[in-house]
């Protein structure tokens, strides 16, 4: 059964495996050892000698070990079950395999003997760093270097024979040409040098159907990155194609790790100020709380810092309550107050929403209900914002009763001590809570 190297990613897609671990106990007493079987099968797949993780093992056990490489028996001293040293072995690949950019188990390990040190690139996003020194497995691997594919003086010696059979003929074929040349003679063109191999078309088509299937070849970020004339078309037009953007995410089910995406695309289309307006109509409906929750970066990349994307937040709220009136309607307060406390929306912003009222997203009516069922939170943000100004009021307790009773025996308090909105309720029932009669 194979593994994922990093198995910290549950990904069964997972592109890097390793075989799992089997260790076999053998003999008794003092002599008693632990053979790693499959050791050579996992140190290929991690791209290290076998040595380095038996002496891994070795160094975090307190334990000796023996390498017999002609006949793959790598052992550790004593009895040891196959879980522990799988355990053992992912905080060997986190320590000397995993690149700490990308974590992608393709770095090559490169030893300076002179100055005792260890560095390693990463292939996949070409990171160079040094690795820290302090564990014991350095000093071994200081002393045992990582067996190179290649040598610099087999390198060398490739280069230059063939440098040299071309000098060679390049040489003979010019004396000939000046002999033929002193004689009157013609001169024979220099022959093609042929390596044996085949010579590639390096031409490409450039008609319109070519071009359009490479387009559609490309990555959806790759294409991003091309020329192209969206910037030219009208605002309405941008809109579309970022909805579209978004659409086609939520289709395909990535849009939960796809936030940075949607920020770089509304920033591409120039609609950074709308994504949340946009992304109100796509993502929320009458579960707005778990939603804001789940997607909170996403409207976060949109709304930190923005009064201007906050202004289009509260569009988007308005237009999903009256689309769920009868559910969001009650629950205005506290959805205000959940996406005030994660940030996509500041005292200002909410502030200058309650007291003008627009029918620019939904009428004017339910515009200034919505409002009226804001009041509460509304007022507590006013007066918080009022005892944080006066610092001799800091310390007092006390609460602030609403000005109206409800039919059904619940009340609104506002503690000014914690800052903190809660609703009692006389049943006990949050959802009973009925804030149209405050």
């Amino acid at each position: 059964m194979s593994l994922n190297i990093n198995r910290t990613v549950s990904d069964q897609f997972y592109r890097y495996k390793m075989p799992r671990l089997i260790a076999k106990v053998e003999g008794k007493g003092n002599g008693i050892k632990t053979v790693v079987v499959n050791m050579t099968d996992i140190a290929k797949s991690l791209n290290r000698p076998p040595t380095y993780p038996t002496k891994y093992f070795g160094c975090e056990l307190g334990a000796q070990t023996q390498f017999d490489v002609k006949n793959d028996r790598f052992i550790v001293n004593g009895a040891h079950e196959s879980n522990r040293l799988q355990d053992m072995l992912d905080g060997f690949i986190k320590k000397f395999v995993l690149c700490p950019e990308c974590e992608n188990p393709e770095t090559v390990l490169h030893i300076n003997a002179r100055k005792q040190i260890i560095s390693q690139t990463c292939k996949a996003c070409g990171f160079r760093g040094i690795l820290d020194t302090k564990h014991k497995l350095c000093t071994f691997i200081l002393k045992n270097p990582p067996e190179s594919a290649e040598t610099p003086t087999t390198k060398k010696d490739k280069d230059k024979k063939p440098g040299k059979e071309r000098n060679g003929s390049v040489a003979s074929s010019a004396a000939e040409n000046a002999a033929q040349r002193a004689n009157g003679g013609d001169i024979d063109a220099p022959e093609a040098v042929h390596d044996g191999k085949e010579e590639d078309d390096w031409c490409e088509e450039t008609t319109e159907e070519a071009c359009r299937r490479r387009m559609g070849e490309m990555s959806e970020h790759a294409r991003n990155l091309t020329l192209t004339d969206d910037l030219e078309r009208p605002l309405e037009e941008r809109v579309d194609l970022f909805y579209n953007f978004v659409k086609r995410k939520c289709d395909a089910g990535t849009l939960d790790q796809a936030d940075k995406d949607l920020f770089a695309e509304a920033e591409r289309l120039e609609v950074r100020n709308m994504g949340p307006l946009i992304l109100s109509e796509l993502l929320l409906d009458g579960n707005v709380r778990d939603q804001l929750k789940k997607y909170r970066r996403h409207f976060h990349r949109f709304c930190h810092g923005n009064s201007k994307a906050q202004k289009y937040m509260l569009g988007g709220f308005e237009c999903v309550v009256k689309m769920h009136k009868e559910q969001l309607l009650p629950r205005v307060p506290h959805l205000l107050k959940d996406m005030y406390d994660a940030d996509l929306l500041d005292e200002e912003s909410i502030l200058g929403w309650a007291e003008k009222v627009s029918k620019k997203y939904v009428s004017k009516e339910l515009a200034k209900e919505i409002r009226i069922k804001a009041t509460p939170f509304v007022n507590w943000l006013k007066e918080a914002e009022e005892e944080s100004e006066d610092d001799g009021d800091e310390d007092e307790e006390g609460e602030e009763e609403a000005d109206d009773e409800e039919d059904n025996g619940g009340e609104v308090y506002y503690e000014k001590r914690n800052k903190l909105m809660e609703t009692v309720s006389a049943k006990g029932d949050e959802d009973d809570l009925d804030i149209d009669a405050i």
